[in-house]
Parts: structure tokens; sequence; C-alpha cells
């Protein structure tokens, strides 16, 4: 019998992210899915991706997209003990 090797386990999920504009704005939670992060790059796929998706409603609801000033990931909910 042969025998069956393991494969490395998917990354799956979301990681959030606020984002900052360059008008003040703020967008919290945005979701950004964990495959397309890590690596040499870090961070900027997301930034690419979310710049994307903000560019798609821009041009669907006819107004001007708005530049991003910062992204940052947001911080891990706490669990909640005892309730």
């Amino acid at each position: 019998m042969t025998k069956r090797t393991k494969s490395a386990p998917k990354l799956q999920g979301f990681v959030l992210f606020d984002v900052v504009y360059e008008d003040g704005s703020r967008a919290s939670n945005r979701r950004v899915p964990v495959e397309i992060l890590g690596g040499l790059d870090g961070d900027a796929p997301a930034r690419d991706l979310i710049t994307a998706q903000d560019s798609e409603v821009a041009q669907k609801s006819g107004r001007p997209a708005r530049e991003i000033a910062s992204l940052t990931r947001s911080p891990q909910p706490t669990p909640k003990v005892g309730v």
C-alpha cells in the first residue's frame, strides 16, 4: 500500500482592512481574501484590490473614485468570555 502525502493546508478566509481616503472619509472592515496577501508584496495586493473595487463602484455610481491615503489591518476582535 502506498503512503498518501498530505498537501499543504489551504489559506482560507479574509483579512479585514481599515481604509482612510484622501478626503478624510473612512471605510472599516474591507474584506480581502487571504490568498492574495503575503509574500514579498505584503499588503500591497490588498491596496490594488480595494482600489479596483472602488473604481468599479465609482463607475457604476457615476462619481469619481476616491484616492486611498492609508490602509491598515483592522484589529482582531477580542473574544467575549462568560457572556
